[in-house]
């Protein structure tokens, strides 16, 4: 097999996998000021509390294989998102720090702060992560000496803050979702209220980014014309989309979610068919991007890269699969909940 194109695909199930995974409970931390009391503050935040660590072990995994992977692509997109990925990093770390602070004190004021601090610092990941995705489709400045030539005002393009936008809508979806099946009386009765609001936000973020990609990246469409087979996921992924308020109104949660992780899933799948074989784009010459061909290891490096991953992978996901058989079912409140 392609060994370039074997890690491009690895890459993207990481990817999907940490969407799918860390985006419900960055979603629940977007949602969480719409949360009334402290008690339902608690539940929400333990409804992702022993999952939230875990879940990005995915992005760990996809920063290490994408360093290894494609050792030039890494450098050259870190060092043209140097600050966005300095402030993604507090972000990250103030999320962690807010669930772990916040029931160190009962004082008001205190848990409050630590509230607000985790609905921005989770709205914050999930927005640069889209702005990153944007910028990616878009094409950033780099140089035919495969370096980025441009400055921080390049990246803030309105298409990739629509991208960004779209992203943190989808998560809080996404966590609409989960909390419903994770919550139980009066607050499950008002989560169960937000999924239409949310999804319709969703829906029509959906709509506007992709008829924006269309018309002003025709090229994303390029494989699928080479591939006339992936148009079979983009019509899964809209099945899927639509399958979100059928399940609704049907009374299953439990599909609603699963509808909405497909859902992600094929945006994955797509933004991957439209970036191919890019890994990151050249917007002053398309001959100056870098791809799957000229930024990767050697292939002995990937062979060998790729060994360790068939045998690291199935301990990823035979982890995660028993973290969440562990901790299924309702989130109740006990004397080691945060």
């Amino acid at each position: 097999m392609d060994l370039q194109v074997f890690w491009f695909g690895l890459l993207g199930v990481l990817v999907a996998g940490y969407a799918i995974l860390d985006g419900f409970d960055l979603g629940v931390g977007i949602l969480h000021p719409l949360v009334k009391g402290d008690r339902e503050r608690r539940i929400v935040i333990n409804s992702i509390g022993p999952l939230w660590d875990g879940n990005e072990v995915w992005l760990v995994t996809f920063g290490g294989a994408l360093f290894a992977a494609f050792p030039e692509a890494y450098a050259t997109f870190l060092s043209a998102f140097y600050l966005p990925i300095m402030i993604l990093l507090f972000a990250l770390i103030g999320r962690a720090v807010s669930i772990e602070f916040r029931s160190k004190q009962k004082s008001r004021f205190w848990r409050r702060y630590w509230d607000w601090s985790f609905a921005f610092s989770s709205f914050m990941v999930v927005f640069l992560f889209g702005v990153a995705a944007g910028n990616a489709i878009e094409g950033i400045p780099i140089g035919a000496d495969r370096e980025f030539a441009g400055q921080l005002g390049d990246l803030v393009g309105w298409y990739p803050l629509a991208v960004g936008l779209f992203a943190a809508i989808a998560a809080a979806m996404h966590g609409a979702l989960y909390l419903h099946l994770k919550t139980e009386g009066a607050l499950q009765e008002r989560i169960a209220a937000w999924r239409w609001p949310a999804f319709g936000l969703f829906l029509v973020a959906f709509m506007g980014v992709t008829i924006a990609t269309l018309a002003r990246h025709p090229h994303a469409l390029r494989n699928f014309e080479q591939y006339p087979l992936a148009w079979v996921v983009v019509a899964l992924t809209v099945l899927a989309i639509a399958n979100i308020p059928r399940a609704i109104v049907k009374g299953q949660p439990g599909l609603a979610f699963l509808s909405s992780c497909g859902t992600i899933m094929g945006l994955v799948f797509d933004f991957g068919m439209a970036l191919f074989p890019n890994l990151v784009v050249s917007s002053l010459d398309p001959s100056f991007s870098l791809t799957i061909r000229n930024a990767s290891s050697s292939e002995a490096t990937l062979a060998l890269m790729r060994n360790i991953a068939f045998l690291g992978m199935p301990f990823v996901l035979t982890y995660t699969v028993i973290v969440y058989w562990v901790f299924r079912g309702k989130t109740k409140l006990d004397d080691f909940s945060y």
